[in-house]
């Protein structure tokens, strides 16, 4: 169509004869009547799309076929806008049996002169040999039509398609060069102002040069003429084509049957290439590159190529939809048969699955003695499920929710006696030392007891009118006086309400890994006799994993507290909430918060889950949470747990635990007795001391379990005799030593100090260094460390500096040096206040020229004013120093109060300093002149803090640490 005007046939306009020849015309073949497609909608410009067929080379009566076409619209309209009429076949139909009369004898090509006007088409390309209505509507495409047919027939014009569709006025640089030479035979203008008129294809015609550009576009053309090929090649091609095209019009019904039975009848190779890419929907490049192809071969190629990949595209979606519909009958069929067996059964007197599947439900929930809203809501839910069909989607839905309702322990509790005899012989047996946590159970087990024995228990309130509603049904059960009663008098509804029952302790072990804390809470529920359920709650970042999904989520489920329940089959299990200081937050919620409902007693007796959204009763259920530091854990969520720190193990703990429980455990795990293998005392302590270095046992129980694995290989070798594990023989089971004691070797130059530290792994001593350069007053820190522990640094150099006359430094030793702080293991984040005595004394001993004592550690945070402030994680850091090899550790005295902290042993191998301020610690750190030991009276004590080495983000304050 004229540049912005479509033609009304959209693309598939068909052939009209352009060349005379004596081909007979088929017999009328009656159309079809078809569905319309939903591949390949003819690419026709408006209804008026009755040129399509007719590619036989006998003439075409044109008035008749112009006439129906211009009677269609009173305006053009594009194809996408409209689906396909039934009347487009009609007409295509009239159109074929009147080819006997044409307006022109095409046998008489008329003269082409050498310059045409050029009419730019939008999205069409009109082929030669082919008749094509247009609709025009821009002002200088009307004057050019108006214009040519004034002149006398052939009224000629040429016809270019646009390169790009949305440019409104088509110029010489916006149209191919290689278009149609066409006849306009036929004018029709309409109300709105547009003109419609049939075109018929001649001959394909190359734009040469543009020789005018108002009011309209003239060009110089050349007519180019098709290598018409006659070999055996292509006439194979042209049998394809067909054969394609005949496939191809049995799947699109808007493709009339007159038009393939011309299409068959077609003897010129030309001919049937130009009717074939006319009938189909092609990209407007395909369409240009066919025309501009003079090779009759290569545009037959280009055909069958098109045909092959369309037939491709439509024979798979109507696959698609066969199997659709094959599916949909299926469904239906499903449907019928087992409404077919619901009336059979109905007439037996059997109940059918479903109604089987409802008995079981209502059964299930009398029997789950639930709560009265729980009961309420499960009711309901089983009403609606029994009014719908199974193959409902909410079916499924509500079968699911149901299922997790009635499978909860709602009334299940583990019905153990109270032993606390018996506890404390399971918590010794399964865990060394421990003392003040195992104490802190006892106690929780004897109040349960007596509560259990002098206190009436509440019961669920199961009776859906709510008479047996728990607490006000203790209230009236309790008017008088039960026997061991602590009252005189009957009970008040508030007496009631706080003794309801023992409210299950919420401790949270905090310590380093492998110190046992996974392991105690089993110990615990051995102990007490109940499932042990687990948790870990380590990189969890979403609510819902707390609290569930709602139920209008697909795949929603309950949160996996209540998923821990179900799996315990009781509603008073230990449960353990494993690494709670490591829960995340982003903008799926804040897990921490939602656990504050959990963890708190007076709200977690009615938790309500969002995928359950009735409550259940978290009460009885002994929540154990472990961390390895406290820090992390949001203020709000640690007020409502019971804080019990687990320091790491002595060597003489780890010695006692290896025999106690690592060697045997290990034995079993590698199928051994203790006639095949034996450690010694002296090797168990050599490799705590030379292949571990940890607060807990872990990698402890792994080096044991290298050592068996050997001696088994050799069990397995045929090796007889009991194997036994020597301290000098190690090196031959777990290599060479790993670790060494070098505190000493590495404070043999002045500015050095050994400092303490205290990180989520347990404690570690920390080399402090200090060197001096030229410079100009630059003080540099390096060692990854962080804001608080440099502005120490900053502090110690400024109390350095105001005490120089007092240790004999010159006043100016800063004005021309630079100073170099640097903390060793740069690749681990270091931050805290306590390293502050240790990164004074560094200084102290390089400006002095005085060593530090090779056996002293220090630990405390240090003011401008020279007072050594306390500090914490002292048994940690102590128990570093120990491992390291240190003997004398200096302390603040405000640590003092932590003394019976230390197990016995540290106590009698390690010499405590208690310090006030920074010059008592100077005094027993740094060497004298001649001296290599300073003797001192202060007293003796155990207790204090890391040297300030802490991991980054533990947000702990030097005060906070104690």
């Amino acid at each position: 169509m004229a540049e912005d005007e479509k033609q009304k046939p959209k693309a598939r306009k068909h052939s009209k004869p352009a060349e005379d020849n004596s081909t007979p015309e088929p017999a009328p073949v009656k159309t079809k009547k078809r569905k319309p497609a939903q591949e390949l909608a003819p690419e026709t410009e408006n209804d008026a799309s009755n040129e399509e067929n007719a590619s036989q080379e006998s003439v075409i009566d044109l008035p008749e076929m112009l006439k129906q076409l211009l009677e269609e619209h009173d305006e053009p309209e594009p194809v996408e806008d409209r689906k396909p009429s039934s009347r487009r076949s009609r007409k295509q139909a009239a159109s074929k049996t009147a080819s006997e009369n044409s307006i022109n004898d095409l046998s008489q090509m008329p003269d082409i002169p050498s310059i045409l006007p050029i009419l730019p088409l939008k999205d069409t390309v009109v082929y030669p040999l082919t008749v094509f209505p247009l609709a025009v509507g821009q002002e200088r495409s009307i004057r050019l039509i108006e214009e040519v047919m004034q002149g006398d027939a052939p009224r000629l014009v040429g016809l270019v398609a646009q390169k790009n569709m949305e440019v409104e006025q088509a110029g010489v640089a916006d149209t191919f060069t290689v278009g149609t030479v066409a006849a306009v035979h036929k004018l029709l203008k309409v109300p709105d102002g547009t003109i419609r008129l049939a075109v018929q294809g001649l001959e394909k015609m190359r734009i040469v040069e543009f020789v005018e550009t108002e009011p309209y576009l003239k060009a110089r053309i050349e007519v180019l003429q098709d290598t018409d090929e006659k070999s055996v090649e292509v006439e194979a091609l042209m049998r394809n084509s067909i054969s394609l095209f005949q496939r191809l019009v049995s799947l699109v019904p808007q493709i009339p049957d007159e038009l393939l039975m011309t299409a068959i009848n077609v003897e010129s190779p030309r001919q049937l290439a130009y009717l074939i890419a006319t009938s189909v929907r092609m990209e407007l490049e395909q369409r240009q590159e066919i025309l501009e192809t003079s090779s009759i071969k290569n545009k037959l190629e280009m055909l069958n190529a098109f045909l092959t990949k369309e037939l491709e595209v439509l024979e798979l979606g109507r696959k698609i939809q066969s199997q659709v519909q094959d599916e949909l009958g299926k469904t239906q069929r499903e449907y019928f048969l087992r409404e077919q067996i619901k009336a059979i059964q109905k007439e037996l007197g059997e109940d059918d699955p479903q109604s089987a599947e409802i008995n079981q439900f209502r059964e299930l929930i009398q029997k789950s003695k639930m709560p009265v809203e729980a009961r309420r809501e499960a009711e309901r839910e089983l009403d609606r499920l029994s009014k719908l069909p199974p193959a409902a989607a909410e079916y499924g839905v509500i079968k699911t929710y149901l299922d997790w309702l009635t499978s909860l322990p709602w009334d299940k509790s583990t019905e153990a006696p109270l032993d606390i005899l018996l506890a404390k012989k399971v918590l010794d047996e399964d865990h060394y030392d421990l003392e003040k946590i195992k104490e802190r159970l006892l106690e929780y087990l004897a109040v349960r007891k007596l509560r259990n024995e002098r206190l009436p228990q509440p019961k669920p309130a199961t009776e859906p009118d709510g008479t047996s509603d728990g607490e006000a049904s203790l209230a009236s059960e309790a008017l008088e006086p039960t026997p061991g009663n602590l009252n005189d008098g009957p009970l008040t509804y508030e007496d009631v309400h706080n003794f309801s029952g023992p409210r299950e302790p919420i401790l949270c072990l905090v310590g380093p890994p492998g110190v046992g804390k996974t392991s105690l809470g089993q110990s615990i529920a051995r102990a007490l006799g109940r499932k042990f359920t687990r948790m870990s709650l380590g990189g969890m970042r979403d609510e819902a994993e707390i609290r569930g999904h709602r139920r209008t989520y697909i795949g929603a489920l309950p949160g996996r507290i209540i998923q821990a329940i179900r799996r315990a089959e009781s509603n008073d299990p230990v449960f353990m909430l494993d690494e709670v200081d490591k829960i995340g937050a982003d903008y799926r919620g804040d897990p921490s918060s939602a656990l504050l409902e959990v963890l708190d007693p007076e709200q977690n007796r009615d938790f309500r889950d969002h995928y359950l959204d009735v409550p259940f009763d978290l009460s009885k259920v002994m929540f154990i949470a472990t961390a390895n530091l406290l820090d992390p854990i949001p203020a709000p969520l640690r007020d409502r747990m019971e804080i019990l720190q687990l320091a790491g193990y002595t060597e003489e703990e780890k010695v006692h635990i290896a025999f106690q429980h690592l060697v045997p455990k290990q034995l079993r795990a590698h199928a051994l007795t203790t006639d095949d293998a034996e450690i010694t005392n002296g090797a168990m302590r050599r490799i705590i001391r030379d292949y571990t270095r940890e607060a807990g046992v872990r990698n402890l129980e792994r080096e044991i379990a290298t050592v068996l694995r050997k001696i088994a290989r050799g069990v397995a070798e045929g090796k007889t005799g009991k194997v036994i594990v020597e301290a000098d023989a190690l090196n031959d089971y777990l290599g060479k030593q790993r670790y060494f004691s070098d505190a000493a070797e590495r404070t043999q130059q002045p500015g050095v100090a050994t400092g303490l530290a205290w990180t989520e792994v347990g404690g570690d001593i920390l080399f402090i260094e200090a060197t001096r350069m030229p410079g100009n007053k630059q003080l540099i820190i390096t060692g990854q460390l962080g804001e608080v522990m440099k502005e120490s640094a900053q502090a110690a150099l400024s109390l350095v500096r105001s005490k120089a006359k007092e240790l004999g430094i010159s006043q100016d030793f800063y004005d021309k040096s630079d100073l170099h702080i640097h903390i060793p293991a740069g690749a681990i984040p270091k931050d805290g206040p306590s390293a502050g005595i240790t990164l004074t004394t560094a200084l102290a001993s390089l400006l002095t020229g005085r060593l530090v004592h090779g056996d002293v550690a220090m630990t405390g945070e240090i003011t401008l004013r020279g007072k050594v402030l306390p500090i914490g994680g002292l048994k940690e850091k102590v128990l570093a120093a120990h491992r390291a090899g240190v003997k004398r550790i200096i302390l603040p005295r405000l640590n003092a109060r932590d003394l019976d902290d230390l197990p016995d042993e540290l106590r009698k191998e390690l010499e405590f300093f208690l310090v006030d301020n920074i010059d008592e610690v100077l005094n027993i750190a740094l060497e004298k002149p001649g001296e290599a030991h300073i003797e001192t009276d202060l007293s003796v004590s155990t207790n204090g803090h890391r040297n300030g080495a802490k991991v980054k983000g533990s947000r702990k304050s030097a005060k906070k640490d104690s």
